[in-house]
């Protein structure tokens, strides 16, 4: 790629930019794929046995290409990194009355939604380019990247002590998304200051103790991980903890001044079919078999749960939150369930209540 092009291409990264908002971006960063200054973190995290049962994350291809985002794509010359609002209106101050889900949920899936608009990018950004020829990869929470990490060098904001990714004036209510491509634009400046100051709220509130010091977290203790990326059972020590949540957990992120001062609009194509999580009947959802959770969820993100998990969330909600007219369905489950588990876990709600 000669000088002449790369003047060219610096000029069109306001275009790319602006094509980016109208997509439903909220923000949009460039940045390189080298040294990622959090990767020692990240393996101490690993290593130290904070990440749980997610395998995937400790496999050695996965740590190396975190490491190296080159050996995901070796031509790679820049990662544009971008972040989309998922709150939906009046959800930012919901009340807290069981069961609840996690903001980014209610919507529908993102994995199914930010692939769409990323390739719409970047088939804008071909448009910009051509006869050039392109070579890139997307992600939304899918690959072995580490997505805060660049999302700070490219501009965008700070980790946070909850682990999030904060952004200024805007909070951590968002998706972030990457293009890897071959394209060497200028980097933006990494983002330097934070703004957590001397702010422990995330920390304190936290039910289950499970943010570290040094900005992780020990998914093991995890509302978040126990009740979506988890396959086993919770352990009973934690169920109390859980309350209400069944799917995800927002408590360090509702706490933050930074999202209690500031509000975003969020993108509408998430919102298509919310109206199955917006309001949710536990002894309802306590009763739904296999096909029913399938075609009510599958362009959910609480489909990621699966039903197995789905149900111990919720059980471990009514646990917590014990109604008489939850007697029946829970019943059912520790009568009829294929599921041992579960057969267990119900029983444990019943034993609670009437010991």
């Amino acid at each position: 790629m000669d000088l002449f092009f790369r003047g060219d291409l610096q000029s069109i990264k306001n275009e790319i930019k602006t094509e980016a908002y109208s997509l439903g971006f909220s923000h949009i960063g460039f940045t390189n794929p080298e040294n990622p200054v959090h990767f020692d973190t990240f393996l101490e995290w690993i290593n130290n046995g904070y990440a749980a049962e997610m395998d995937y994350l400790k496999r050695q291809d996965s740590i190396a290409r975190r490491k190296d985002p080159k050996l995901i794509l070796p031509v790679c010359e820049s990662i544009i990194v971008l972040a989309l609002p998922y709150t939906p209106p009046g959800f930012e101050k919901r009340d807290n009355k069981y069961p609840k889900i996690a903001n980014y949920a209610i919507g529908d899936d993102y994995h199914i939604i930010i692939p769409v608009l990323l390739e719409k990018l970047v088939n804008f950004i071909v448009s910009k380019v051509y006869p050039v020829e392109i070579e890139y990869r997307i992600y939304t929470d899918t690959g072995p990247i580490l997505e805060k990490e660049f999302a700070q060098k490219a501009g965008l904001g700070w980790i946070g002590k909850n682990t999030c990714l904060i952004i200024p004036e805007a909070g951590s209510f968002f998706f972030l998304a990457e293009i890897l491509i071959n394209l060497p634009f200028d980097p933006d400046s990494v983002f330097e200051k934070d703004f957590c100051g001397n702010c422990t709220r995330c920390i304190d509130s936290c039910p289950t103790n499970c943010i570290l010091q040094n900005r992780t977290i020990d998914a093991n203790r995890c509302i978040s991980y126990l009740t979506i990326e988890n396959r086993g059972s919770i352990p009973e020590e934690l169920r109390k903890k859980i309350n209400g949540w069944i799917f995800g957990c927002d408590i360090c992120q509702q706490v933050c001044p930074w999202n209690i001062k500031f509000s975003k609009e969020p993108d509408p194509n998430f919102f298509q079919t919310s109206e199955n999580v917006k309001k949710f009947d536990l002894v309802y959802e306590l009763k739904i078999d296999k096909s029913e959770f399938k075609n009510k969820y599958l362009k959910s993100p609480i489909y990621r749960a699966k039903y197995q998990g789905y149900i111990r969330n919720l059980l471990v909600a009514a646990g917590n939150n014990f109604h008489t007219k939850m007697v029946e369905p829970i019943l059912s489950i520790m009568n009829n369930d294929e599921n041992p588990e579960l057969q267990d876990l119900a029983t444990w709600v019943l034993k609670n209540k009437y010991e």
